[in-house]
């Protein structure tokens, strides 16, 4: 059954976003719900600024990314200590978490348990700010 094609949902079948628990019945009240699924009223802030990229490796599985993995990046939001970024460090695109300390600014992996400490030489850019991560069920 792994080679099966993803099930797509009908327009009018459930609705948006649900709780669904792993036990017990599903709730009658969900056959009430007449509406879409918008993924992007559901998972995007800022559609202008907002990308999905394919990852590659699995250096920030402990943020729950893995190796080809799609996240959804949004160019529009500030960085913040903690937060999982899309960064160009010296010509090479990479899924860190930005860590500050102080005047220092590092970059955490799950390839280490120290950060890489940006100096004045490094050519940084942040892409954009991690915001979701999707990825099949297996």
């Amino acid at each position: 059954m792994s080679n099966a094609e993803p099930f797509v949902p009908e327009p009018s079948s459930a609705g948006p976003v649900q709780a669904v628990s792993a036990m017990g019945f599903p709730s009658p009240a969900r056959d009430y719900f007449d509406g879409g699924l918008d993924l992007n009223r559901l998972l995007v802030k800022d559609r202008v600024s907002t990308f999905i990229m394919r990852v590659s490796g699995n250096a920030m599985r402990s943020a729950g990314i893995h190796d080809g993995d799609e996240v959804i990046v949004d160019r529009s939001l500030s960085v913040r200590d903690g937060s999982v970024v899309i960064v160009n460090l010296n010509g090479q695109m990479l899924v860190r978490r930005w860590h500050i300390d102080g005047p220092k600014v590092g970059l955490l992996s799950d390839e280490s348990p120290l950060p890489v400490w940006l100096t004045e030489g490094d050519e940084v850019g942040v892409f954009g700010v991690i915001t979701r991560c999707l990825h099949y069920v297996r």
